[in-house]
């Protein structure tokens, strides 16, 4: 394995993606690179006239993206976390980062959706749609890098 692709979106589901990333990464010296997808709100790209400020947003963006890789460790990676910023969808960008990828690693669930769903609609279109294995990070459980429940 040497390339292992991350959804990140700033939930802690996204975070437990990322280590468990980071942690399957170390054992193989795999690269591992966070993805964060953003885009323009519909709502106000179909407004015209009115302002919006898109740096803004791609701006808040980067941040979220280096706040979630800030907070893993990736000490026993060969290379550090690549932190790739993506416009448009999440599910989209994934899949497409999936093609020159050797696994994908999501959360069950991340911000945004319906909260008793138990896998949100990026990890179902990405398990559905990937050129590569997925694995989904459960939301209410440690799952170790092999996919066994944690005993903690």
């Amino acid at each position: 394995m040497t390339r292992i692709v991350v959804g990140v979106d700033g939930s802690e589901s996204s975070v437990r993606a990322l280590e468990w990333a980071v942690d399957r990464a170390s054992r193989d010296g795999a690269v591992v690179e966070a993805v964060h997808a953003w885009h323009v709100p519909y709502v106000a790209s179909s407004m015209g006239g009115m302002p919006f400020d898109v740096q803004m947003l791609a701006d808040g963006a980067r941040a979220t993206l280096d706040e979630v890789v800030g907070r893993v460790d990736a000490s026993g990676l060969p290379e550090p976390v690549v932190a790739t910023l993506r416009e448009g969808a999440a599910a989209p960008a994934l899949v497409e980062a999936s093609h020159d990828a050797d696994l994908v690693v999501v959360g069950s669930r991340g911000h945004g959706g319906f909260v008793g769903l138990l896998l949100g609609s990026v990890s179902q279109q990405v398990a559905s749609h990937a050129r590569c294995p997925v694995v989904i990070i459960p939301a209410d459980a440690d799952a170790d890098p092999d996919g066994a429940p944690s005993d903690s």
